[in-house]
Parts: structure tokens; sequence; C-alpha cells
């Protein structure tokens, strides 16, 4: 079963970036801090893959007056963003689907943490330039997820890392293992220069890396 629609996991999946992602909550600190430099005070955010509702409640809770809309394929994990975000619900629209569900803008920031590793290249770069479409001109976006190096032996090295730090947070050897082993299979990680090639096709100038942690990398952008 997709571990977005079982619900055990679901309802175990606030747990899990916290101790997987090296730095998780200084992620979410320097996402708002890089668009609240270009985004008004009152600002409109799309966020992409928005389920479980994490990032949503850290730039909620930092921005009291920006407003939201949180877009996820998953009707489980929107349910989760919903109890998430408790009474931070009402500056909040929840749409489920892909990024074509979101509404037309024009935003004045976007995020997508943790999501686009999900996706295959050419379906990326259409995700992003749906994106980018979205913003207002010089609106700031902040993309983070998976994103390693293809040189020799470099994705096993850093997914290996990855593992370890999971393993150093509380995670369980096998379990962290059995991690390692699925996203090598299963996920289309770009490498870095990849990633960025992408977010200037899409139409982002000003592209700076911002953030790596082991196997994680994120970026600022501007439309």
């Amino acid at each position: 079963m997709d571990p977005f629609s079982d619900p055990q996991a679901v309802a175990r999946y606030a747990d899990g970036p916290p101790r997987m992602v090296p730095g998780f909550a200084g992620l979410q600190r320097m996402a708002t801090i890089l668009l609240a430099e270009r985004a008004p005070n009152e600002a409109r955010v799309l966020v992409l893959g928005a389920g479980g509702g994490l990032e949503l409640k850290a730039f909620a809770e930092a921005q009291p007056h920006w407003s939201f809309d949180g877009v996820d394929p998953s009707a489980e994990m929107l349910g989760l963003a919903q109890r998430t975000l408790g009474d931070l619900s009402a500056r909040t629209r929840l749409h489920r689907g892909l990024i074509d569900v979101a509404p037309e803008g024009p935003f004045d920031a976007a995020s997508c943490i943790l999501t686009l590793h999900f996706i295959e290249s050419g379906e990326r770069l259409r995700t992003l330039r749906e994106i980018r479409r979205r913003l207002k001109p010089g609106a700031p976006f902040v993309a983070a997820h998976f994103s390693i190096p293809k040189d020799d032996g470099g994705l096993d090295l850093w997914l290996s890392r990855y593992a370890a730090f999971a393993v150093a947070s509380g995670i369980e050897p096998a379990q962290a293992r059995n991690a390692r082993a699925g996203l090598a299979q299963r996920l289309p990680i770009l490498a870095p220069e990849e990633d960025e090639a992408l977010l200037r096709q899409a139409g982002f100038g000003g592209v700076s890396l911002f953030y790596a942690g082991f196997a994680f990398r994120g970026w600022v952008a501007y439309a």
C-alpha cells in the first residue's frame, strides 16, 4: 500500500521528517525567511506537497498574516494537515490533486518541500513551470528534496549516510535499511546540477543553493 494512503503510516508521518531529514526544523525556518524576504506582509502562498501540514504550520505560525493554498494528491495526508493546523486552518485552503488543481493565483510566494523527488524529470519540469506560471513576477520559490551527486558511488554513499543519520536519530536500523533500499529503487532522484537546470528551464532566475543535508538539497529561486 502507498504509505501516503495507509492510515497507520499517515498517523506516524509527523515523526519521520525531523528524524530523517538533517536540520529539518532549521530548513523550515530558512524557507520561511527566504519567502518573507520578498513576500508582502499579507502574502498569499502556494504550498505544493502540503500533506501532513508541517511546513504549512511552520509558515503560518511565523507569519500570522499570510494565507495559504496547499496541494497534495493524498486525501489522508490532507486530513492530517487539517488536524496539524488546528485553528491555523482558517487561513488555509487545501486542494486534493497535483499542481493542476492549484488556483491560478497569482501567488506572492511558493514552496515545495520533500516532494519533487517523487516526480519523474519530465513531469517535474512541467510541475515547476506550472508553479512559476502561478507566481507574481519576482516572487520567491523554495524547493528542497533528495538531490544526490551521480559520480561513481555517489548515490550509494549518500543514501548510506542518510540511513546512518536516521539510525542516529532513533529509527530502527532495519527500518532505515529498508528505507534506503526503497529510495534507490523507487525515487527518480536527480543530481544537484540537474535540479538547478530544471529550475532555470522552468523560467526561474536567481537560483541559489541554501541548504544541504547529506542526501538533501534546497534552493531558492525567483519567478
